[in-house]
């Protein structure tokens, strides 16, 4: 996930820093490293095809949030059109487990509300407690706003364990 890499690059330039100077320290160079390898590999984006439905991917981890949109194509194979990520806020960093995902997967749609507005698609998450998100209401307000927030989209949340992410 971009955000994890990236954190101790953006961590570096947050704080009483003087202007133009960055504190440039080892963990600073193996993210850099690390992303410069990533976004020189595999997987090629694809471009989207709206007569297909689409597939939201979500993961979190405890310093921010990965999305994927994807969709599967003729060869039955699934193909990235996008990818997002976002690193939490030192308030986002508190939030409970099934908040952060919420978190996820309300970011995911408020970025590609223009792909997925008006279709159906699907929402893969890791945390099996959010499949009943579009369905029953939740105690926590900050989750049952967001389940209100939810509701205009034609959506499907199903569960898929770690090792099928693609986040």
């Amino acid at each position: 996930m971009f955000s994890t890499i990236a954190a101790p690059l953006t961590d570096s330039l947050k704080g009483k820093c003087r202007k133009g100077v960055v504190h440039w320290t080892e963990d600073c160079e193996q993210a850099f490293n690390s992303l410069k390898q990533a976004l020189a590999s595999k997987p090629v984006l694809h471009s989207p095809d709206y007569n297909r439905q689409f597939i939201l991917q979500t993961d979190v981890s405890d310093n921010g949030i990965g999305v994927v949109l994807s969709q599967v194509t003729e060869d039955d194979k699934e193909h990235p059109i996008i990818y997002l990520s976002c690193k939490f806020s030192d308030v986002e960093k508190r939030y409970c487990v099934s908040e952060k995902e919420c978190a996820a997967i309300i970011f995911g749609i408020q970025r590609l509300k223009y792909y997925l507005d008006g279709q159906a698609f699907t929402i893969v998450t890791d945390h099996n407690p959010l499949t009943w998100l579009k369905t029953n209401a939740s105690k926590n307000a900050r989750i049952a706003r967001w389940s209100l927030a939810l509701q205009p989209f034609n959506f499907v949340i199903i569960h898929r364990g770690d090792a099928a992410q693609k986040c």
